[in-house]
């Protein structure tokens, strides 16, 4: 095990395949998260359900492959067209109960990250959607000590 959160669940792992390996050796693959810098800091966005600063991403929807997931998760939490995200691994975790599912259970996600030019935080906020779940952005600096998933916090070191 790598980290905890204080929700239980645990990051176990970041395997190092190929994306088309995770895809097919391991299941349930089922979300994609992005670790976003903007020039050397990264950048964080809070979550207001789960009362969070957390990096990027979500769950696949039915017939998205990883990259098709993270590409639409850029888009819509970060308003992001036309990026080259790079692969880093697949995720394997222990998951609580929760929301999408009653059981403990273990899961699989793919991790990418990007980097972007400094001013990009302008067209960010400008072009973002999605403003009901991920309600403000901030740079790791500004929030470090805060509510910062432990495990979204681990994952930065990856990028």
């Amino acid at each position: 095990m790598i980290v905890k959160d204080s929700r239980g669940n645990e990051l176990l792992e970041v395997i190092r395949v190929s994306e088309e390996e995770a895809q097919q050796k391991y299941a349930p693959v089922n979300h994609a998260l992005l670790v976003v810098k903007l020039g050397e800091e990264y950048l964080m966005g809070w979550n207001r359900y789960r009362q969070d600063w957390e990096i990027f991403g979500g769950c696949m929807e039915e017939g998205e492959t990883l990259r098709e997931c993270i590409i639409r998760e850029g888009w819509e939490e970060l308003g992001l067209q036309d990026v080259e995200y790079t692969w880093l691994g697949l995720m394997h975790d222990k998951m609580a109960p929760g929301y999408f599912h009653p059981e403990w259970h273990e899961e699989y996600g793919g991790l990418y990250g990007v980097t972007l030019p400094e001013d990009m935080l302008k067209i960010i906020e400008q072009y973002r959607e999605d403003r009901e779940e991920i309600e403000k952005l901030a740079f790791y600096s500004q929030v470090q000590g805060e509510c910062v998933a432990a495990i979204d916090e681990k994952l930065l070191e990856y990028w």
